[in-house]
């Protein structure tokens, strides 16, 4: 793919006629030129030669993007900026001359105010007044007139090309009116007085000034989100050689490098830490607003802020290989690429320009034909020049992706392209990986039970001793869970790990084991109670580890890869937006049902092999747009076959190319996030290309004097420049409101607080007592989820629906607990 900087664009049918001169290239296989940004990407073998002559010949100029460029590049923002100054210059020039203008045209012509004796009985002099203040407004805005021609000679008419057509066609009928007055009697010059349009000429070209550089600054706010990120880059970086600290510019930095960040101080570029603890804010990078401790090992990335601690890192990736750069190569790729709904209205610009010249000239010889005086239809025919705006059709769709992206980018959601922006939307089932997507995807400590010989805290100690030193993934949610709860390690001897059973060791002289019932019952006794509780447990996807030590057993503990915090709620409002959700998995078909249960999706396909995935995509396709979401190796193909790949950020480096949108924070909710923007920017897209269709289908006609046999309306050349120059502004404007989107749901919080209820339970004596209501709560289709504690004699339920609290009251006291409350 290649990239360039078009100069010289104003309008939809400019970009329109760029895309056509270079799309007609051989070997050019896809061109998309952008209005907004100016820039064209395009995909084939032609020659960047080949491509910059045939945008030349267009009468644009191009600039290619690479390496050549880069002072070009540097210089684009400071350049936008002047060019956005002199306009400001020009509209204060031509709004002072228009002042005196009017107040000769206007003022003074109509409504008598005061003028020197020489000025108010010569009109002749008058009308030179007039057309000298007109020409040097006309001089000031010749950029209009410049731009206007050449897009007549090279045969592609555009938006200037109407507007100095109409200002010039003002004041040449003005010029030949001012001429005839010359030879006329006094009465009859002060009479033409009235035909003169030199105000009109100067006028259209002010207001049509003034609107752009509304345009302007509306369109440099939508590019406020990638400069942002542009800003966050540090300029420099704090190596450390020798044992010695020296600041260097950024561009020093390579891969391999130690560097060292200080509290307060932005992580340069993309590392490992290798000394040393820190709190470092990613809110730059995801949208996270909490800071996430770093220790050794774990990775930071450039442009994050170090809030606490002292850390040394060693650079793994630098320049455009960082986070921030690749999120900003995303954000911008994806503002200047084209989304399927802005075909309409490029086809619709690129005829355009030509059909508003000709509904000008029908326009003229109509009221001419029809009776008028040539003034009169002159002014209709001007009206209909400066009154069509294809700017408006033209900023409709790219404005909307540009403000969207940002949005997106803000909140840790990178859309790769406008297509995928768009076709989110319109997806009818969305398909959800389960380890690493729905779950944490790695083994935490669920459910702890003591036997009858044991309390909790001897099982944990001993479960800890005799896994330490074991690399099962099990074994290290027990010692992660020890650690988090402040425990010691106590020395084991004689430790043995045995594949397929557990593991075994010597404390204190005791033998200890720990592994699956087949093992450990081989040399302690299991109750029937301890039994059936394990059971339960693996019914419902967790996997039970039994502990003993010498002749006891004492108890179990559960582990499994549990759901995210934020998945449940996450499903419940794709569910409530009107999708599907299928959860696919290559996971056994009990725990991915279990998994599947407590997490509310509406299917569940176990099992299944990463070209099975693809297989399943493929078959929900038949029934609408499908979105997969995932993380892993085995997601690639299924997140290529979908209409929209989802890749978590935690997620591998080739789910992520594979993916359309990336979700950084790793999240379900922001999947969510990504369908609400994705129908909000579309929402927006229709309002604006209604409102361009919508202005020109009716300010068109207006102009034309349509409506003046029906009701009398008429509108003046000079307003309709003024509608002219306020539509692109309040396209961009309207654009603009996707800011203010909000995309986390602000009653999430009290939703779930009415989605759990405190069961107050007595009777519940021990352990057992617990797994039994547990079971039974859980067991409830309207339960995901019951916590229950025998000591505090209560059950916490997070229900996935709504269920009347006598049916708990019922269930319960069935077993021979009693309910006190349900609240």
């Amino acid at each position: 793919m290649k990239k360039y900087d078009i100069t010289g664009m104003s309008c939809a049918a400019c970009s329109a006629r760029v895309e056509k001169a270079v799309s007609a290239l051989e070997g050019i296989t896809s061109c998309s030129v952008n209005l907004l940004t100016n820039s064209m990407t395009v995909e084939g073998s032609a020659t960047n030669e080949a491509i910059v002559e045939a945008v030349n010949k267009a009468g644009y100029g191009a600039f290619p993007k690479d390496g050549e460029q880069k002072s070009y590049e540097n210089d684009k923002d400071s350049t936008q900026k002047s060019e956005t100054g002199a306009i400001k210059i020009r509209l204060f020039s031509s709004l002072v001359l228009l002042f005196a203008l009017m107040y000769v045209s206007m003022g003074h012509v109509m409504w008598g105010f005061p003028m020197p004796e020489y000025f108010a009985s010569n009109p002749v002099a008058l009308g030179l007044v007039q057309m000298i203040l007109s020409a040097a407004v006309m001089v000031i805005n010749q950029k209009f007139f410049i731009n206007g021609v050449k897009g007549l000679f090279h045969l592609a008419p555009n938006m200037d090309t109407l507007v100095s057509l109409g200002s010039f066609s003002a004041f040449a009928y003005s010029t030949v009116m001012l001429f005839a007055m010359t030879s006329a009697d006094s009465a009859t010059a002060h009479h033409y007085l009235h035909e003169l349009y030199f105000e009109s000429a100067a006028m259209v070209l002010t207001l049509i000034t003034l609107g752009k550089l509304l345009e302007a600054k509306a369109k440099g706010r939508t590019t406020d989100a990638l400069k942002g990120l542009m800003s966050l880059a540090p300029k420099t970086a704090t190596l450390v050689k020798n044992g010695k600290e020296e600041t260097v510019p950024i561009e020093r930095v390579k891969v391999g490098d130690v560097f060292a960040v200080r509290p307060g101080e932005s992580i340069p570029v993309d590392g490992i830490v290798i000394e040393g603890k820190s709190a470092v804010d990613e809110s730059a990078l995801t949208g996270e607003s909490i800071p996430v401790d770093k220790s050794v090992s774990d990775r930071v990335s450039a442009a994050t802020l170090n809030r606490s601690g002292y850390i040394i890192c060693e650079a793994t990736q630098v320049g455009e290989d960082t986070t921030l750069s690749q999120i900003i190569k995303i954000v911008a790729d994806a503002s200047a690429s084209k989304a399927p709904i802005a075909k309409i209205a490029d086809k619709v610009s690129g005829v355009f320009v030509p059909i508003v010249i000709a509904i000008a000239a029908v326009t003229l010889s109509a009221w001419s034909f029809a009776g008028k005086d040539f003034g009169f239809s002159l002014a209709r025919a001007i009206s209909v020049l400066v009154i069509s705006c294809p700017c408006a059709l033209g900023l409709a769709t790219p404005v909307a992706i540009m403000v969207g992206s940002g949005v997106g980018a803000k909140h840790g959601i990178l859309y790769k392209t406008a297509t995928s922006l768009e076709v989110t939307g319109k997806v009818k089932t969305v398909v959800l990986d389960k380890t690493g997507t729905i779950t944490l995807g790695a083994p935490q400590v669920t459910d702890i039970i003591g036997s009858d010989a044991a309390s909790e805290e001897e099982l944990i100690e001993v479960a800890y001793a005799v896994e330490y030193d074991s690399e099962h993934p099990l074994a290290k949610a027990i010692t992660s869970y020890a650690e988090e709860k402040g425990l010691s390690v106590r020395k084991v001897s004689g430790f043995e790990a045995l594949l397929g059973s557990g593991v075994s060791a010597f404390l204190d002289g005791e033998r200890i084991l720990g592994g699956n019932f087949e093992f450990v019952s081989e040399s302690v006794s299991v109750p029937d109670s301890i039994r059936a509780c394990a059971e339960q447990l693996a019914a419902n996807g967790k996997t039970p580890l039994y502990f003993s030590r010498g002749e006891r057993l004492l108890g179990i503990v559960a582990v499994a890869d549990v759901i995210k915090p934020d998945s449940v709620e996450a499903i419940r409002r794709l569910k409530n937006t009107g999708l599907r959700v299928v959860m696919l998995t290559g996971d056994n078909e009990r725990t991915a049902n279990a998994i599947g249960r407590e997490a509310g999706v509406d299917e569940v396909f176990a099992e299944v092999k990463p070209d099975g995935k693809e297989r399943v995509v493929s078959e929900l396709q038949s029934k609408g747009a499908v979105m997969m979401v995932g993380d892993g190796i085995n997601d690639a193909p299924a997140l290529t076959r979908a209409d929209v790949g989802v890749a978590v950020g935690a997620g591998t480096d080739i789910a992520i190319d594979a993916a359309d949108v990336v979700i950084m924070k790793s999240r379900l909710s922001d999947v969510v996030a990504a369908l609400k923007l994705s129908r909000g920017v579309k929402k927006n897209i229709h309002e604006n290309l209604f409102w361009a269709f919508g202005y020109n289908l009716i300010g068109i006609p207006l102009a034309a004097g349509v409506f003046i046999p029906l009701w009398g309306w008429q509108l003046a050349p000079m307003f309709g420049a003024a509608a002219m120059s306020i539509s692109s502004f309040l396209v961009v404007s309207n654009a603009l409101r996707l800011n203010f989107i909000r995309l986390e749901d602000k009653n999430i919080k009290k939703e779930n607080e009415k989605m759990k209820k405190t069961i107050k339970i007595e009777g519940m004596m021990c352990k057992h007592c617990e797994a039994r209501v547990k079971k039974l709560l859980e067991d409830m289709p309207e339960v995901s989820e019951a916590d229950v504690s025998h000591k505090k004699g209560r059950a916490v339920v997070t229900l996935s629906s709504e269920v009347d609290d006598s049916k708990f009251v019922k269930l319960i006291e069935e077993q021979g607990y009693r309910v006190i409350s349900v609240k």
